[in-house]
């Protein structure tokens, strides 16, 4: 299958590649991995390609590109494509070193929009100082974002106390004591967990400190 070629010539390329089957899935996918770059089928089963693109560009997700692959040639295809929110329009037959070219160039257009750590729906962007749970937006204070960007940086290691009270009050002219990054990560849990009292995604290391499990 088509999407099967694209996903492993773009593996060999470096890039990461999630692949979805259907528009519904593909909105599951999209929701769970925050893409930087979507390459879209219009002849998705269940939805449009058209629709996918325009259910993405409702989301507000304008840092996210999108390349149209169509067997339609006409002119006014290919514009009505772009005026949906596609970044680029590649016309099928197509050679996969072509697809691969598109990408790069869309994402030298494109991708600082897209700085960003993503792990299961939970999406952190530095930049805009934003944080996204699948499709919801979490609110959190300036320390609780800078202690989950640190974390989501440093994936399955163990971050001692110390080293995250280093983190996040680098310049303290007091003692910061071990229970304020407890009641942070506390916090925390109880706005990216969906059981706090069970954490999945940030875990505690008895006698070490915490980890972000990925």
């Amino acid at each position: 299958m088509i999407r099967e070629l694209i996903s492993v010539y773009l593996t060999k390329a470096g890039y990461e590649v999630k692949e979805a089957e259907d528009g519904e899935s593909a909105k599951e996918a999209f929701l769970t991995y925050h893409p930087c770059l979507i390459i879209l089928d219009l002849m998705l089963p269940k939805m449009s390609g058209e629709e996918f693109c325009t259910w993405v560009r409702e989301q507000e997700r304008n840092e996210v590109s999108i390349i149209m692959l169509s067997a339609k040639v006409r002119t006014a295809d290919k514009i009505n494509g772009l005026k949906l929110g596609a970044d680029d329009y590649l016309t099928k037959p197509f050679d996969a070193d072509e697809l691969v070219a598109h990408v790069e160039a869309v994402l030298r257009r494109t991708g600082h929009f897209c700085q960003k750590l993503t792990y299961d729906g939970l999406c952190i962007k530095p930049r805009k100082g934003e944080v996204i749970l699948y499709d919801n937006q979490v609110h959190l204070t300036k320390y609780e974002f800078n202690l989950l960007y640190f974390l989501m940086e440093n994936p399955n290691i163990v971050l001692s106390r110390e080293q995250l009270i280093d983190q996040l009050y680098p310049n303290a002219d007091k003692t910061i004591l071990d229970r304020t990054i407890d009641a942070h990560i506390k916090k925390l849990r109880e706005k990216i967990e969906d059981n706090p009292a069970t954490p999945v995604r940030i875990q505690t290391v008895r006698g070490m400190g915490y980890k972000f499990v990925q």
